[in-house]
């Protein structure tokens, strides 16, 4: 009867707790999300699935979650923890976007400054909540819609905080389509809705080529931090455009970028252990990251509206709320919004341009935070 009580003993049984069930309904939901209905299940399902794995209880001596010493899953995890797999995700990134909007269309550039207003105003409110400035910082970067981002600021200032603000991030990434059309209904006129907006203009090939040459060196003088991050996303839109280096560019939005989200995913589902995820503060972030999101879409728009006032040629003060950096999700949401409305109105390619302006503007927040802070 001894043995078989120490053996009773050895497994999941002995050691579930209700904090292991709970999270492991949660990243059930969050694998129902990515299959059924399809939200973000590149990012979704194999968050789910590590939270799932990481919430499996198991004896004390076993080396098998993401904090234990000797853990194959520790390993994987370090790559979270030390910032390397949002730079390799930034490269893929890169590689796969197409900047011409944005290069023909200059002042979306504003328009993605003025979304990063969620991020400042939500550093803010974590003050008011009482964390500290350094996680404060990585809280309010939730605003900017950008996963690799929070995730790569969180690791250098707030590593403690990383696993509720990825699932934050990630998960209001994979709410676009639920979060922002409100929204948009709320803040615009029917009139505005129906505004059309001329094509882009053509964007010659050595206009490609300069700008993420460009784009590198002003981030750099603005807010050195965000090197890492911004110069990563420009090399792999430069071996995207340079037209020299197609199979690179080809590896980088690939293989890289895949085996890169799938690793980043499944480790920081990992992390939320019940242990250290249910507790106050992670609900805390999870409001303030709703906050932020909310915050950055109003300004977007508002801002949009802000620049008709100015504008000969008026703009859709739609495409202002995709200046979240989501990309290309809050470009698309934008573009089925505006149809709703009118079915002739095209606004993915105008939405795009505000919406890749979002990426290079939260990752120079990011930046400076961490010369801030860091």
């Amino acid at each position: 009867m001894d043995v078989i009580a120490k053996i009773l003993q050895t497994t999941g049984f002995a050691h579930l707790s209700w904090g292991n069930l709970i999270m492991l309904l949660v990243g059930g939901v969050a694998v129902y999300l990515a299959i059924v209905k399809k939200y973000e299940p590149l990012i979704l399902l194999p968050i789910g699935f590590g939270v799932i794995l990481g919430n499996l209880p198991y004896g004390p001596g076993l080396p098998i979650g993401v904090y234990d010493e000797g853990s194959v899953f520790r390993y994987i995890y370090f790559g979270v923890t030390k910032g390397i797999y949002p730079p390799l995700i930034f490269l893929g990134i890169g590689a796969l976007t197409d900047f011409s909007t944005l290069i023909s269309s200059p002042k979306s550039l504003l328009l993605g400054a003025a979304a990063q207003v969620g991020i400042f105003g939500t550093y803010l409110g974590a003050l008011f909540l009482g964390f500290n400035t350094p996680e404060a910082a990585s809280i309010g970067i939730i605003g900017g819609a950008d996963g690799p981002t929070s995730i790569f600021l969180s690791s250098q200032l707030a590593p403690h905080l990383l696993g509720p603000i990825a699932i934050a991030a990630y998960s209001y990434m994979a709410l676009v389509p639920v979060i922002q059309p409100p929204i948009m209904r709320l803040l615009t006129t029917s009139r505005e809705r129906l505004i059309k907006m001329k094509p882009p203009r053509a964007v010659s090939r050595k206009e490609k080529i300069l700008f993420p040459i460009m784009v590198v060196i002003v981030a750099a003088l603005i807010a050195p931090g965000s090197i890492t991050l911004v110069g990563m996303l420009m090399l792999g839109n430069l071996l995207k455009e340079s037209g020299v280096t197609e199979r690179l560019a080809k590896a980088a939005s690939g293989a890289i970028l895949d085996t890169c989200t799938i690793l980043l995913s499944f480790a920081v589902g990992a992390s939320t252990q019940a242990s250290t995820f249910l507790n106050k503060q992670s609900l805390g972030i999870f409001f303030l990251g709703l906050l932020s999101f909310i915050i950055a879409t109003t300004g977007g728009l508002l801002f949009a509206k802000f620049m008709n006032l100015f504008l000969k040629v008026k703009i859709n003060p739609l495409i202002g709320a995709s200046g979240v950096s989501a990309v290309p999700d809050s470009a698309r949401v934008v573009h089925h919004f505006a149809r709703e409305y009118d079915k002739n109105n095209h606004l993915l390619m105008h939405a795009m341009a505000p919406n890749v302006a979002g990426v290079i503007g939260s990752a120079i927040a990011a930046g400076v935070f961490i010369a801030l802070f860091g």
